[in-house]
């Protein structure tokens, strides 16, 4: 069961956030300009290691995902992802509320930061970008 039920409107409260479903993979995914800052899925039995828990996927330093994964046992390197850049973090579990919307703010930043700076200006300004 998912804890963090503020966690859908935060992500979408992001500039220029859109949300649609992978019908292929099972996934709520949030992009901004087009590119993935964060997925909600529940991985099958298949998936060693998940547990079938509801899970979050952000990305994340790399040297950051170290340390929090040492820290907290709820974060997880991230499913079907890069395993380097990119965290899980179970939404049944006990991790700090801010330090979740810590690591959402640092995902979205992270691949916002990555964007042109000609589509970082349109998202920022609410142009034809956003949908994206």
């Amino acid at each position: 069961m998912n804890k963090y039920g503020w966690l859908d409107t935060y992500l979408l409260a992001k500039t220029g956030a859109a949300k649609e479903f992978k019908l292929e993979w099972g996934w709520w995914r949030y992009q901004v300009g087009g590119k993935l800052f964060a997925a909600t899925c529940q991985p099958g039995p298949a998936h060693k290691g998940y547990d079938c828990r509801e899970l979050v996927t952000l990305k994340c330093e790399p040297l950051l995902a170290d340390t929090l994964r040492s820290e907290y046992p709820d974060i997880l390197p991230g499913f079907y992802m890069n395993k380097r850049n990119w965290i899980s973090v179970y939404l049944d579990g006990d991790l700090p509320e801010d330090v979740l919307r810590d690591l959402c703010d640092r995902s979205y930043a992270l691949v916002f930061g990555k964007l042109t700076k000609k589509l970082q200006q349109e998202i920022k300004a609410g142009g034809p970008a956003e949908g994206l």
